[in-house]
């Protein structure tokens, strides 16, 4: 069944973008209202919205949708992905690329969720149904560390910790060139691409971004660099560093050689979360775990040493 909704725009979303104001209002991810609008199922004061438009004050809302089903938590065996702490408020977890975190329109892959799920763990309820004690999440292609809440205290805690930067998030990832300066800090806000919906982008009026790099090692035409990140934003390794001129080995997405790509053997981007360290959520203890290269990345480096 289909559901309707006569809104009057609230103050607090007056010069918001459609999308992202229906989201906010209605409860909706990004992509499903921008699907909504592009149906023609919104309408602000009688006329049909485009996702880019801007609410006005004293505007009438009109939405129409049919809620999809949300994907479910289907448990499966994923030998690939390690378990590398356990306790009874958290799990750390080594990922493998090609496993996404949880469950989305769409993706038919495996899940962190799922692969736990299928290992016996019991993961905490907080959070939407099918993130359900995800505190952080790693792109499907991006290997390395995850950690998973157990218990309601710990996603609480966590989530928190992730929120006011209290988290200290490495990663190592391997960029086309050299950058210069050879260690520096990059800061330039992170939104959608405007000409490309699934990308994101540097943007003016973006959300704030800082990643810090510095090089550890140099090859004939790559770096491999250590990446600290004191935001999370989606793709923001990935993005800060095309925006740089320097895209990640294996991220035609952004900007990548398909060329180096295959000359070095990956089918993904040069990228993995070696060590992530916290203030425990049960005991306040600060811990870190640590993450090696898998085969491929291993593999990648080995062609780039003997180049």
């Amino acid at each position: 069944m289909s559901e309707l909704r006569h809104l009057p725009v609230p103050d607090g979303l007056v010069g918001e973008r459609a999308d992202a104001a229906l989201a906010k209002l209605l409860g909706f991810s990004r992509v499903f209202a921008q699907q909504v609008i592009a149906a023609g199922q919104a309408t602000l004061d009688g006329v049909p919205l485009q996702k880019s438009d801007r609410l006005h004050a004293g505007g009438m809302l009109v939405v129409e949708w049919t809620p999809k089903a949300e994907p479910t938590i289907e448990p499966v065996i994923v030998p690939e992905l390690s378990v590398i702490h356990d306790d009874e408020h958290i799990v750390v977890i080594d990922k493998p690329a090609g496993v996404a975190a949880h469950p989305s329109l769409g993706w038919s892959g495996p899940t962190v969720l799922g692969a736990l799920a299928g290992a016996g763990f019991r993961i905490s309820t907080s959070g939407q149904p099918e993130r359900q004690g995800i505190v952080q999440r790693l792109d499907v292609g991006t290997s390395g560390l995850m950690v998973v809440a157990k218990s309601e205290h710990a996603y609480t805690m966590l989530k928190r910790a992730f929120r006011n930067r209290e988290v200290e998030k490495t990663y190592h990832a391997v960029v086309q060139g050299y950058p210069d300066p050879l260690s520096g800090t990059i800061d330039g806000p992170i939104a959608r691409n405007p000409k490309h919906e699934w990308k994101f982008a540097v943007v003016h009026g973006g959300k704030p971004s800082i990643t810090h790099y510095d090089t550890l090692e140099v090859f004939r035409a790559a770096s491999l660099l250590e990446v600290g990140l004191e935001t999370g934003r989606t793709h923001q390794i990935r993005v800060h560093m095309s925006a740089q001129r320097h895209p990640l080995v294996g991220d035609p997405m952004y900007g990548s050689d398909p060329v180096m790509a295959e000359l070095v053997g990956l089918d993904r981007q040069w990228l993995h979360a070696v060590k992530v360290g916290f203030d425990h959520p049960a005991t306040g203890e600060w811990v870190e775990y640590e993450s090696g290269y898998p085969d491929d990345l291993q593999h990648a480096l080995a062609i780039l040493r003997a180049q």
